[in-house]
């Protein structure tokens, strides 16, 4: 947590392998320092933005689309995008056209997207930023209950006390570039 321009989202991207520090290290859980491993473990960790692309095409094609340049067979992307929708509670959105979700919905898509190649670190940014109420909602027991049921480390953004308190077993805060507190 911290205030906008304190380093949250920079941070968030050095460890998505996106941006280098300009000092220290960043080791995933194994131990592998992620500079010197990029390639083996860009496939590990996904990155959710606060805005989310969308292909011109079906809610159930932009979630299936990690497990195809994955050369996942037909089968198992079937079985994986159901779960990935019904977590996120879209099942009913499957053969819609993912242009016409509202941002909430969007928002959900983004995190099914991520979620159905079970990463092993799953990077959110802001992930109730551009969403209403309802939806906010919605995304924090999504969070809730991928923390109980998936194998991996969640990592989130937010300005959101409430959502960092319920969902979080550790907070950071970032002031200036600096971690200024652990809680």
């Amino acid at each position: 947590m911290g205030p906008n321009g304190s380093g949250k989202s920079t941070f968030l991207r050095m460890c998505a392998l996106l941006e280098r520090p300009d000092s220290g290290r960043i080791d995933f859980m194994d131990g592998d320092t992620l500079l010197d491993n990029t390639a083996a473990l860009t496939r590990r960790i996904t990155l959710l933005l606060p805005t989310v692309g969308v292909f011109n095409t079906t809610v159930y094609e932009n979630v299936a689309y990690g497990l195809r340049i994955r050369k996942v067979k037909k089968p198992e992307i079937e079985e994986k995008v159901a779960l990935a929708l019904k977590t996120v509670s879209l099942e009913d959105k499957a053969k819609h056209r993912a242009l016409t979700l509202s941002s909430g919905e969007t928002q959900r898509m983004g995190l099914a997207r991520a979620l159905v190649i079970s990463p092993d670190l799953l990077i959110l940014d802001e992930p109730t930023a551009a969403v209403d109420a309802e939806n906010s909602r919605a995304i924090e027991g999504i969070l809730l209950n991928i923390k109980h049921s998936l194998k991996a480390t969640i990592i989130f953004a937010t300005h959101d006390t409430h959502l960092a308190e319920s969902a979080a077993d550790t907070i950071l805060a970032v002031s200036g570039g600096l971690l200024a507190e652990i809680a």
